[in-house]
């Protein structure tokens, strides 16, 4: 990334901010692997308090994980408390990677990947139908003992609004920098609060607020240079 240490700076600076304003945040550890991706699913595009509803709505209505992946999507939707376009897509990846690890181990269980070693395990989860970067990583950090910090879309979006990272880099170079930066045994919290951060409804309004003068600054050349293009076409028109 470019101008690493300048970057490497802030996230320490951040991060020790978040620490002081942040309540204690307690490590969430699943020994279920297939429970941290169906949570992975909902929080990417979920809150935590959310995910954390859904999911107790899901062991209430759904016998085991095979009844969930012979439901219908609608019934996860429902559940889900609205049917938007990122809780239909929650729902087609959860029954997705249910197929996947079914047709795959004949089972629903993953257990067989805390044997394997955390490289491996993560190459096979990268293969799964239904499952993103942000869901590998959070599997990892939190079912399979991983250094890696999971990035959602907002998250991103937060560290180039901030300028904590370069602008041209995506999620991938933006996890990978984070990584070197941040111990594993931080990792989680580092997440969590940055979490809660890049959620809060202050950093929503810089957000839209700056998305919208980014968007005026883009307009503006195209207005000023329009009229100068069609000067140009009358002179050469009379010449």
């Amino acid at each position: 990334m470019k101008n690493s240490k300048q970057y490497a700076q802030s996230i320490q600076k951040l991060y020790r901010s978040l620490k002081r304003k942040g309540s204690k945040v307690k490590k969430v550890q699943y020994e279920d692997i297939i429970e941290s991706l169906i949570h992975a699913i909902v929080l990417e595009y979920m809150t935590e308090s959310a995910s954390n509803t859904a999911f107790k709505k899901f062991s209430d209505y759904f016998v085991d994980y095979n009844d969930m992946r012979v439901s219908r999507p609608e019934e996860i939707v429902e559940m889900l408390g609205e049917d938007s376009e990122a809780t239909r897509k929650i729902a087609v990846n959860i029954i997705s990677v249910m197929g996947v690890i079914f047709r795959k181990y004949n089972s629903l269980n993953l257990d067989s990947l805390k044997k394997t070693g955390k490289r491996q395990a993560k190459a096979i989860l990268e293969k799964f139908d239904g499952v993103s970067k942000f869901c590998v990583d959070y599997c990892m950090l939190t079912a399979l003992d991983g250094h890696a910090v999971p990035l959602t879309e907002n998250m991103t979006a937060f560290f180039k609004e901030n300028e904590l990272v370069d602008a041209e880099s995506d999620a991938a170079d933006i996890e990978g920098f984070l990584t070197r930066q941040i111990s594993a045994k931080n990792a989680y919290e580092f997440y969590s609060l940055l979490r809660r951060q890049s959620e809060s409804p202050k950093a929503r309004k810089a957000a839209r607020k700056k998305t919208a003068k980014s968007a005026a600054k883009q307009k503006q050349p195209e207005q000023q240079t329009q009229p100068a293009d069609n000067k140009n076409s009358e002179t050469q028109n009379v010449g």
